[in-house]
Formats: C-alpha cells, sequence, structure tokens
C-alpha cells in the first residue's frame, strides 16, 4: 500500500463484503499527542469473537479465492511501526468498529492519501451504501453524510459525474482545509 487512503478502501471493501448499507469514515489528527486516528464503522454482519481474534493472522481468512488476506495485519503492521495500534471490535449481526492509531509526525507513517478518490471510488463501487465522512483536526470539523446528499437530490443517483465531481471536490477542499499544515504531506 502507498497510503493509508488504500488501507482505508481496502477495510471499506471488507465491511461491503460484509454486507454493510451504513459506513461510518472517521480521520482526525490530534497534535497534541501526536496522533492520526483513522476509523471505519459499518452495519454489516459482524465477526465471531474467535474471528476478531485470528484476523490480525495473514493465514487467516474468510476469502474463497486464496487462502491469504493481508489487508488487516499489513495495516496492524503500519500502526505498530509508527507506534499506534490497531483496535478491532466486532459482534455478530452488529457490525464492525476497527480504529486504527499511527505516530502523527512518524517518519514511518505512510502519508494520508487522497481521500476525495477513495471516497469516488466507493460511490462507484456501491452506490447504494450510506456513507458518512468526518475529518477533525484541533478546531476544524467537516461532515458529509450521504443520508443528506439523497434527501436533498431526491432521484438523483450519487454516480452522476456532476453530483459524484461535487462530493469529490467537497472531500479534497475539506481534507486540505482540516489537515493542511498538520499532516506534514499536506501544505496549505
Amino acid at each position: 500500500m502507498q497510503d493509508l487512503s488504500l488501507h482505508l478502501l481496502d477495510i471499506v471493501q471488507n465491511s461491503l463484503k460484509a454486507k454493510a448499507d451504513r459506513i461510518v469514515i472517521e480521520i482526525s489528527a490530534d497534535t497534541d499527542i501526536n496522533m492520526l486516528y483513522i476509523m471505519i464503522k459499518d452495519n454489516g454482519h459482524g465477526m465471531s469473537a474467535e474471528m476478531v481474534r485470528q484476523v490480525t493472522d495473514p493465514f487467516v481468512t474468510t476469502r474463497t479465492t486464496r487462502s491469504v488476506g493481508l489487508g488487516i495485519p499489513l495495516l496492524k503492521e503500519h500502526c505498530e511501526l509508527t507506534g499506534g495500534r490497531l483496535i478491532l471490535e466486532s459482534e455478530p449481526d452488529k457490525g464492525t468498529i476497527i480504529t486504527a492509531s499511527f505516530g502523527l509526525y512518524s517518519i514511518d507513517r505512510m502519508p494520508l492519501g487522497d481521500i476525495s478518490d477513495t471516497v469516488a471510488a466507493l460511490v462507484l463501487s456501491a452506490p447504494a451504501v450510506n456513507y458518512l465522512i468526518r475529518f477533525h483536526c484541533q478546531d476544524r470539523d467537516f461532515e458529509l453524510d450521504w443520508q443528506d446528499i439523497r434527501i436533498q437530490l431526491e432521484d438523483v443517483p450519487l454516480t452522476e459525474p456532476a453530483v459524484l465531481e461535487w462530493i469529490q471536490g467537497n472531500v479534497a477542499e475539506q481534507q486540505q482545509y482540516i489537515f493542511g499544515g498538520v499532516l506534514n504531506e499536506i501544505t496549505g
């Protein structure tokens, strides 16, 4: 993985496979304690306690196409390389919450990447899913809820090019505004 947005895409794809129709994505930076957090919460079918214990093992996967699942183990490794950690909470029929923390200014932290491209890929791959995107850093906050967008648009699909362009542009602008100057790879 080249950046954290690709990890985010991988984890959300797991949520989609778990039949989630509501996925919350929160990204926050806390400069006081030097931490970056990425949280993904879904209402999918969840995992058993045994699967939660085993999920960070790359040789444990629910996939039938191959016997190796590297997404969560790689994310866990990237967290730990920066002084952070991965917390996974899940219950069958209730959903899953994954919280990844990273040392904000660690030399080993991957760049955040382009969250707007990730969001566009998610909309195109699963247009019926309701996402809630939140950014937070210091005194700056941003929230974009697909349910609110759907109410405003009525019957216009989110995959309509002008709508998708607006969503992507809004997320990119807010990523720059919220995290610019704090995440060393985003200037502004």
